[in-house]
């Protein structure tokens, strides 16, 4: 936890002009100007609400639901020292999910661990582990889905937890603010009051030009890190049956499960997985090779990979080799494991081009 006095943004402080407490607190320490207020039950409650029943959809791919919240340890209080209101929390809190991927009758199952919700951790750093009863070929997309795309709506529902600390539960704590002599809040400020400020500091139509023209004209900031990776898979099946898979539009919904717009040529476009991936054709060989500017969906604006497939025919199989680069590093595992599960298993799965891992 933070210490007293630093200005964090993550600690929840409002300091009131007149000094004085209000309101239901549980707690006073004699001679120490703190009193202390329990938020623990509210917490649960409002943690409860925000994370029972959340649906995380994945399209072209399946729908997870959290089904319960199975426990929650730990506390929150709201404290007020000289006039200071400030709220600890911390708790480790444990679900159950579940999920089908698209197309499929089986149910898959399994239980996520949010272990690090407090005041020290913003909401951009709790962690979510995610975990299967049983290991299974539809197990591990879906997991895949809720370690992603799971783990981001549940950080969203967290930061409300936080927020709503601050504006429902010390709805009733915080006003009026006091305002230092530079005219800033001590800390954090109501959506009432942010709106207020934002109305008494509103810029003339010239300024708001000037602000835009300056954003339009800004230089593009492209540094985030990035990476590639190759695999090699070895099909049960001809090069042209693999070059077919995956330029021709019938084969590929087949294997994907999802809608998808191919236009096999270079300079065309594709979309795979409702959408989710896209890009264009650069170079495409019959039965050889296949270049394509590759992208995830949630990827920076205009950030493209580079994938090249290569083809080699072999007297009993067909030797597959996938080279990428420009893999925006913090998503490399989501799109190694796209290759592995999503493309050469369903491959597998659906034409029998080779034994499935699962």
């Amino acid at each position: 936890m933070a210490k007293w006095g630093e200005g964090d943004p993550r600690w929840i402080v409002e300091e009131r002009p007149d000094a004085t407490n209000v309101n239901n607190w549980h707690w006073y320490v004699l001679g120490t100007g703190w009193t202390e207020k329990n938020a623990s039950n509210w917490s649960k409650d409002k943690l409860r609400q925000l994370l029972t029943n959340l649906e995380v959809d994945e399209p072209g791919v399946g729908l997870c639901h959290i089904t319960s919240v199975e426990s929650m340890d730990g506390e929150a209080v709201a404290n007020n020292r000289k006039g200071k209101l400030i709220f600890f929390y911390e708790w480790v809190i444990k679900c159950v999910w579940n999920g089908r991927i698209n197309g499929s009758d089986g149910e898959v199952k399994g239980t996520l661990e949010i272990p690090n919700l407090s005041e020290e951790n913003s909401a951009d750093e709790i962690v979510v582990d995610v975990s299967l009863d049983s290991d299974d070929f539809n197990g591990e997309i879906l997991k895949d889905v809720m370690r992603h795309k799971g783990t981001e709506l549940i950080r969203k529902q967290m930061q409300a937890y936080i927020l709503s600390l601050r504006d429902e539960f010390a709805s009733d704590m915080i006003k009026p603010s006091k305002v230092m002599s530079s005219g800033n809040i001590n800390a954090f400020q109501t959506e009432s009051q942010t709106k207020q400020k934002a109305e008494s500091t509103q810029p003339s139509g010239n300024a708001i030009k000037s602000a835009f023209n300056s954003v339009v004209n800004k230089p593009k900031d492209d540094k985030f890190e990035l990476t590639s990776l190759k695999m090699t898979e070895e099909l049960k099946c001809t090069a042209e049956d693999f070059y077919r898979s995956l330029t021709e539009i019938e084969l590929i919904q087949a294997f994907t499960r999802a809608n998808a717009v191919m236009d096999p040529k270079v300079g065309g476009v594709f979309q795979l997985f409702d959408g989710n991936i896209s890009g264009r054709f650069t170079e495409l060989v019959p039965n050889k090779v296949i270049k394509q500017n590759w992208r995830f969906k949630a990827w920076p604006p205009d950030h493209y990979s580079q994938v090249t497939i290569t083809l080699e025919q072999k007297s009993d199989c067909t030797e597959v080799i996938v080279d990428q680069t420009g893999i925006p590093k913090h998503d490399f595992d989501r799109t190694e494991n796209g290759w592995k599960y999503y493309y050469f298993e369903s491959l597998k799965r659906t034409f029998g081009f080779g034994a499935s891992l699962h």
